[in-house]
């Protein structure tokens, strides 16, 4: 069973900083894909970021110039630099992983396994 465990998540200002991180459980870490979701009150899950295994990444037009994604294989980890925060950017943020799955092919019905979530709150 793969466990992923974010976090990282808080209250900052609009313009601010955060960096979230994800530990995933699985010794093939490696291997994969992951990916970066959100979810804000009210509306549905959506993607924000992806990086495959050799470190390739492909974000949403939304974060492309303020987030950055990035992997730690050593640590198994996988990191959602956030800059530049906006009130819009407040959701749920959520780890993921797919086995099968690309970068290019990462959505929010598509996933594997899920983490159980970090709050990111931008206040105006």
């Amino acid at each position: 069973q793969v466990q992923l465990v974010e976090s990282g998540g808080g209250l900052v200002q609009a313009g601010g900083s955060l960096r979230l991180s994800c530990v995933a459980s699985m010794r093939t870490f490696s291997n994969y894909a992951m990916g970066w979701f959100r979810q804000a009150p009210g509306k549905e899950r959506e993607f924000v970021a992806a990086i495959s295994w050799s470190g390739s990444t492909r974000r949403a037009d939304s974060v492309k110039d303020r987030f950055t994604i990035s992997r730690d294989n050593a640590k198994n980890t996988v990191y959602l630099q956030m800059n530049s925060l906006k009130p819009e950017d407040t959701a749920v943020y959520y780890c993921a992983y797919d086995a099968g799955g690309t970068i290019a092919s990462m959505t929010p019905d598509g996933m594997d396994y899920w983490g159980k979530g970090t709050l990111v709150t931008v206040s105006s």
